[in-house]
């Protein structure tokens, strides 16, 4: 992987995150204009020859960055505009496969949020409003992409930074109010409950609301969330995600991946419901089931179609309906 110097904004390669020994790593929504890997080593060559801080001719994104990770004392960042070399097929693979161990193993994690001020946060809290929806802090881009799920889900330290990067607080003390926009436990952003634990479809309903630029990368955000690989292959629009969901049945026996599509109530279909809930592995709610859209396929066509899957638990045949089971 490579990384960047905090001091100078150098790039350089180290062979696993384990050989580091520490790094800082940014979760933040891309503009329409980044810098490259190759503009990154460009900076580098002119500085060589004009002797000026490669770091001071940097984005301010990657500068800021940068001073952030230094003033907290870490030698190394991790930046996925620059630090990824996209011209190299092999090399944009194996980073889209590792991202979530890149996170999950980063020191701390900044969670740049561009498009809210400093001034939501009063000593570090957030500052709670009449009406939670008109917050910026709520209604921030960053919660509705695709890539930052597995990004809120995978560091244990995560750091929400303002568009002047002022610290807003840390992923533990927002847990309650990420929990409402974002459906995930507190207890699981608190790391006292594993992902692992959740079942298939809850985990999918995460990413219901959530978008991404490329239809393939609705699928590829999602493999570390499930504990899966699959090879990347942009240009296979949405065969990506049935692609996803067959790698995650091959692996795990959570049948609740099948639990998608419009919600019905179990008063008016007791009989289908009778007849799932004599199936092993059935996925039920107390009141609800899900019908699949008449005609389609057993695989979902992207996240979008677990929406109304947010309760649903696996609970195999033999097991109380309130025990998740992994």
């Amino acid at each position: 992987m490579w990384l960047l110097s905090t001091s100078r904004a150098e790039l350089k390669y180290f062979v696993s995150p384990e050989s580091v020994g520490g790094y800082a790593i940014l979760s933040h929504v891309w503009n329409e204009v980044e810098q490259s890997h190759q503009d990154i080593q460009a900076l580098r060559i002119l500085c060589a020859q004009t002797g000026q801080n490669p770091r001071d001719l940097a984005s301010d994104k990657i500068r800021h960055c940068c001073e952030l990770a230094e003033r907290h004392g870490y030698l190394w960042v991790w930046i996925d505009t620059c630090c990824i070399d996209k011209t190299s097929s092999a090399e944009l693979s194996e980073a889209i496969n590792s991202m979530f161990r890149y996170y999950a193993l980063a020191d701390v994690c900044y969670a740049y949020l561009e498009d809210v001020p400093s001034s939501t946060s009063v000593r570090g809290e957030l500052r709670l409003r009449p009406c939670a929806d008109r917050d910026p802090f709520v209604r921030s881009r960053w919660h509705s992409r695709g890539w930052t799920l597995q990004e809120l889900l995978a560091p244990r330290l995560l750091l929400f930074v303002s568009g002047s990067w002022d610290i807003l607080g840390s992923k533990a003390d927002k847990a309650e109010i990420l929990e409402r926009r974002s459906g995930i436990p507190a207890a699981v952003l608190r790391f006292e409950r594993g992902i692992a634990d959740v079942s298939i479809a809850q985990r999918m309903a995460w990413a219901a609301e959530r978008r991404t630029t490329r239809a393939e990368d609705e699928a590829y955000c999602l493999m570390g969330i499930f504990g899966v690989n699959i090879p990347i292959v942009y240009g296979e629009g949405r065969a990506a995600f049935q692609r996803l969901q067959e790698e995650i049945l091959r692996r795990h026996a959570d049948t609740t991946l099948f639990a998608w599509g419009r919600s019905v109530d179990l008063v008016q279909l007791t009989e289908r419901a009778d007849a799932v809930t004599e199936r092993a592995g059935a996925a039920v709610t107390r009141r609800r089931a899900h019908e699949h859209v008449e005609g389609s396929s057993l695989f979902a066509t992207s996240p979008t179609a677990f929406a109304g899957s947010r309760n649903i638990i696996y609970a195999p045949l033999g097991c109380p309906a309130e025990t998740s089971v992994s």
